[in-house]
């Protein structure tokens, strides 16, 4: 789920109905008086529709918000939707040009982004993002957010939505059966299969993953490949340059996960079982590792056992050489929050966003989500679980050196090729070579494919 909301957005009807709406005139609505307490011009009185996406993080951080706002603005309302179908409430909406003021665009059924931002149905965030933060007015909205943040929610160089979870990938494993054996976790690749020997005398397989989708394992993969080639070999992918996926880092990431299936350090059948399986019988101590994002802990509540006390550790650096330290991180934010551009009180939902966003109502959200929000700092002095402990303390180790991989929400049919290689990589049905080849091909024909539209960064 987690991993969706991450992406673009889904391809819906709204794609042509909203494009050819007719109507370009933004509804009419008023600007308040601007001031340090009003630094957005919010009207004096006007009300506020909000939508939130109720899923797995429920809606009540966002009712908390609700309550600061009307505690700002005396004479304003809110109203306050809960729903799941996000797309399916809201698409006949922004077609009569008559949506809400803030939308929380997340979950399977939501609206597409790509063509919200195409049809110029999405307030530019910009002043928002320049005004002072509601935790301390000399520092502004957008240098209280963490890395990456702004950028995934930029189209063209506008931002146009905001997103409020931070979701960073690595690999897991349980301290407590790591103290017991003595095992240390490992800083490299070579010290990684050095490891692996051991675990296996032990009894546990070193690693599975969720086979049935090999994107989980992918994510490791391109991680070490990031640190070994740096940000410019991440550019290169997500930009289709050619030749990308035959370069060097790649060839030899692609080389380091070929040997660890070699070896055997990989749990028999994991290509046959689903992400719940795997991660159960991770949980149930079969294997030592197991690669995810950041929602495992979340998604395991109630599987693991008590005492499991799973943490995240980065992936370990292929070589002394690598471009990006061993701390880097791939992450990437979601749960994504727009103000309409036809939106009745368009400032009104920049302000409350001024708010969500704000380190007090974001320590709030984490609390109730056991979630990292996409606000430095939100976490600090909280008591956290020890898998969320584990990624906070990752992602304030890793400082500015945070990448992401786009060509996922940009080209699913790359996506997809990339998958079904490494699946095949990883159960030894492919060399390292022949995995390079088959992506590059894929990469080749999506850059030449003129009804595409193409995305650089």
């Amino acid at each position: 789920m987690l991993r969706s909301t991450a992406a673009a957005g889904l391809v819906t009807p709204f794609l042509t109905a909203c494009v050819t709406s007719g109507s370009d005139a933004a509804r009419p609505s008023a600007t308040g008086e601007k001031n340090a307490q009003n630094p957005l011009g919010v009207p004096a009185g006007a009300g506020l529709e909000v939508v939130i996406f109720k899923g797995g993080y429920g809606d009540d951080y966002a009712r908390n918000a609700e309550t600061i706002y009307t505690q700002r603005y005396p004479g304003a309302k809110v109203d306050h939707k809960g729903i799941q179908k996000v797309g399916e409430a809201l698409q006949p909406r922004f077609v009569a040009d008559t949506p809400p003021d803030v939308v929380d665009n997340t979950g399977a059924g939501r609206l597409d982004l790509a063509t919200l931002v195409g049809a110029k149905k999405l307030t530019d965030l910009s002043d928002l993002l320049d005004a002072p933060s509601l935790t301390d007015p000399a520092v502004k909205v957008r240098d209280t957010l963490l890395p990456g943040v702004v950028d995934d929610g930029t189209f063209d160089g506008s931002p146009q939505t905001l997103n409020y979870t931070y979701t960073v990938w690595g690999l897991w494993y349980s301290k407590p059966l790591f103290a017991q054996h003595g095992w240390a976790y490992p800083a490299t690749w070579d010290a990684m299969l050095t490891l692996c020997e051991e675990i296996r005398k032990a009894g546990p397989a070193p690693w599975t993953y969720q086979g049935k989708y090999p994107e989980y394992i992918n994510d490791p993969l391109l991680s070490m490949a990031a640190r070994t080639g740096g940000t410019d070999l991440v550019k290169a992918v997500d930009n289709l340059q050619p030749g990308a996926w035959e370069d060097d880092a790649l060839r030899e990431v692609a080389e380091a996960f070929a040997e660890l299936a070699g070896k055997g350090h990989i749990m028999a059948r994991s290509e046959a079982v689903s992400h719940t399986e795997a991660q159960a019988a991770w949980c149930q101590g079969k294997a030592a590792f197991i690669p995810c994002g950041s929602w495992l802990e979340s998604e395991q509540k109630g599987v693991a056992p008590a005492g499991f006390d799973m943490v995240m550790g980065t992936v370990p650096a292929r070589t002394s050489s690598d471009k990006l330290k061993v701390t880097a991180l791939q992450a990437a934010s979601s749960e994504s929050f727009l103000v309409p551009a036809r939106a009745k009180t368009p400032r009104g939902g920049l302000e409350y966003l001024r708010i969500l966003f704000s380190k007090g109502a974001a320590a709030t959200f984490a609390e109730q989500a056991s979630t990292l929000p996409a606000v430095k700092g939100a976490t600090d002095g909280l008591k956290v679980s020890s898998g969320l402990g584990s990624v906070r303390d990752a992602v304030a180790a890793a400082g500015t050196e945070v990448f992401t991989y786009r060509f996922r929400t940009w080209y699913a049919p790359l996506a997809k090729a990339v998958d079904d290689a490494t699946g095949e990589l990883v159960n030894r049905r492919a060399t390292p070579a022949e995995w390079a080849d088959r992506v590059q091909k894929a990469a080749d024909a999506l850059a030449k494919d003129s009804t595409v539209k193409k995305y650089t960064r």
